[in-house]
């Protein structure tokens, strides 16, 4: 018997244009939609009007080809795990094949060969025989699977590994990989939406004077989406350029940072180096210690990573938006501690109201410059 032959395609339409697209994102009707795709494109279906759905069609099959590449490589993923078990399992059979040799050869000696009789001597022998060429096979097979592996090391380029980046970082990152990709989505569409106006004047010119007011309207009516779609354009091209602003923003306070922890390590041990060298002060320096609001290191790296943060951020920032940035370096953090902290520091921070009404809003600032000028 021969396999029933596959259905005809139908013709094409928007109605099925439509089904199709939605198939070709389906992984499990793919293959029925890409033979759709391909007989509609051989028949010679493709035209001006429908060259911007069969643009879409072919724009679907080619993100499958991504999907197909993932595949690929989570198939040869589990391909080389498969060899890595094989591998070890061979090493533990080689090992207890080495140990069964061993009791051999240890039986062999005279010591303990004297005592067996002349048939158990015979069958230690054809056993031990027989073990070694087991053994010398596994173990031939175990060398041409490293052999194997060796060659494929020598012909691949050893790359370095990369370094971890900062959490904030790498999402600021891919915020900006995906304005990238939103960019150019925006401006395919533009494109479409530039090919169907040109195709919509063309065909001005064909139709007749009674439908000039509904191609009209379609023209203004493509023309504000047009319009539309600049501005979208515009503002996400701005907003891409803000979010890379920002990553070098975060970059630069992440170097500020540093710098100010280096600092901050020197004048503590600098501290430390005077302390010991005046004992005999030792209890007004106790005395001023205790009087002054910054209790322990901690505190004083604390303002000095707060003072950073808000001073690029000149117009302030919420405790819960100070908080959430401390919280990815420490996450042991709270809110209450670092808001007690900020209020013992008058003269370094200060807690401001903006906005109106239901967007009354609390905001610190960094005011330590005027506050050095003060005291």
């Amino acid at each position: 018997f021969r396999p029933p032959s596959p259905p005809p395609v139908g013709h094409y339409s928007d109605h099925e244009c439509s089904l199709v697209a939605e198939k070709l994102k389906d992984d499990s009707k793919f293959l029925e939609a890409i033979q759709t795709l391909l007989t509609w494109i051989e028949r010679g279906e493709v035209n001006r009007r429908t060259a911007n759905n069969f643009y879409s069609m072919i724009q679907s099959a080619n993100s499958h080809v991504r999907r197909l590449v993932n595949e690929k490589a989570a198939h040869e993923k589990e391909m080389e795990e498969a060899k890595e078990k094989f591998k070890l399992a061979l090493s533990g059979i080689l090992v207890q094949f080495e140990q069964i040799v061993a009791v051999y050869h240890s039986a062999s000696k005279q010591k303990a060969w004297d005592h067996f009789t002349k048939a158990q001597r015979k069958n230690i022998s054809v056993w031990c025989k027989q073990a070694e060429e087991i053994r010398n096979i596994h173990n031939d097979e175990l060398m041409g699977i490293r052999r194997e592996e060796e060659m494929e090391m020598s012909d691949e380029e050893i790359e370095d590994p990369s370094e971890m980046k900062e959490t904030e970082e790498s999402a600021l990152v891919a915020q900006v990989e995906a304005l990238k990709e939103e960019n150019d989505s925006l401006r395919w569409q533009l494109d479409a939406y530039r090919n169907e106006v040109e195709l919509l004047r063309q065909e001005q010119g064909k139709a007749s004077r009674d439908e000039d007011t509904t191609r009209e309207q379609q023209m203004k009516l493509l023309q504000q989406a047009l319009q539309g779609m600049q501005k979208h354009l515009l503002k996400v091209q701005e907003e891409y350029k803000r979010r890379e602003a920002e990553l070098e923003k975060v970059k630069e306070d992440k170097l500020k940072i540093e710098t100010l922890l280096e600092n901050l390590k020197e004048q503590e041990s600098s501290t430390s180096r005077v302390c010991s060298c005046s004992q005999e002060k030792e209890c007004p320096a106790e005395k001023t210690l205790s009087n002054s609001p910054v209790k322990s290191e901690r505190e004083v790296l604390l303002v000095g990573i707060i003072s950073t943060f808000l001073h690029v951020h000149p117009f302030g920032a919420s405790i819960e938006y100070i908080c959430s940035y401390l919280q990815r370096l420490d996450s042991k953090i709270c809110t209450a501690e670092v808001e007690v902290l900020m209020t013992r520091l008058q003269n370094t921070f200060r807690q401001e109201l903006s906005g109106v009404g239901a967007s009354l809003e609390k905001r610190w600032k960094f005011c330590g410059f005027d506050g050095l000028k003060m005291t």
